[in-house]
């Protein structure tokens, strides 16, 4: 199965999955941020991140540059609820 396929899958079962009107505020939300010109400014892929300094799971703070001096990094993104 293609990454197309199994996003279109994914898609598919998300809307049978997510009421109407929890479905509606997302898109809302989606528009919101391409309005905002978000993507202009996102990081291109391939490019390299810019440092950051933020809140570990635990509270403590993290920096990616002290992170990188160990080796690779790996970052993950959720979006919590809506």
């Amino acid at each position: 199965m293609s990454l197309a396929d199994k996003l279109a899958a994914t898609r598919a079962a998300a809307e049978k999955r997510i009421p109407p009107e929890r479905a509606a505020i997302m898109e809302r939300a989606t528009v919101d941020l391409r309005r905002s010109g978000i993507l202009d400014r996102m990081v291109g892929v391939g490019q390299p991140a810019p440092p950051f300094d933020l809140a570990g799971h635990d509270g403590r703070r993290v920096d990616s540059q002290e992170l990188l001096r160990r080796g690779p990094m790996v970052l993950s993104f959720f979006r919590g609820s809506w």
